[in-house]
């Protein structure tokens, strides 16, 4: 017999899922600055529309296209963050929301994290317990730590001019 799903488990599902697509795009809207902006916009955006999608309807995670893009977006982001975590392991001065590196390297761990969520919650789109409490906290993360940063000035003193005029 299956376990029950409580009543509020998809209703936090769908939450959750617009907290992360109004999270990502808006990581794609203050790339407005950055020298490499178009990359990072589609690095954000797909994960926004995607997660979105999910938001209106959880079962399209198990819709083949839905399914594809997730997957060869979530190989991309984790090779390119193998790449970034590599780099930052070896030329790191300050801790990892100091460096433009670790901040890129954070946002694709958050995606490709987020991402690899949804894509699993294809067996099972109310999430169970674990999958919900995973999913909170994913959420919470990257926007506590976006409220930190922006409340946090002395941190953001050091950043590169193109990174503190769009917060």
């Amino acid at each position: 017999m299956a376990p029950a799903v409580a009543t509020w488990a998809p209703g936090l599902w769908r939450a959750c899922n617009a907290l992360m697509a109004a999270f990502f795009a808006l990581a794609a809207v203050v790339q407005v600055n950055d020298p490499d902006a178009e990359l990072w916009v589609v690095v954000y955006m797909i994960p926004a529309v995607l997660t979105l999608l999910v938001g209106f309807n959880p079962l399209v995670t198990g819709n083949f296209i839905w399914k594809s893009v997730s997957a060869i977006h979530m190989l991309f982001c984790a090779l390119w963050a193998g790449g970034l975590a590599y780099h930052f392991l070896l030329h790191a001065k300050q801790n990892l929301l100091n460096e433009e590196e670790g901040r890129e390297l954070s946002g694709l761990v958050i995606v490709t994290a987020w991402m690899a969520l949804c894509h699993s919650s294809s067996k099972n789109p109310g999430g169970g317990r674990m999958h919900l409490a995973i999913a909170v906290v994913i959420t919470l993360l990257p926007l506590l730590s976006w409220v930190y940063v922006h409340m946090n000035k002395e941190m953001r003193s050091s950043w590169p001019t193109h990174c503190k005029t769009v917060i």
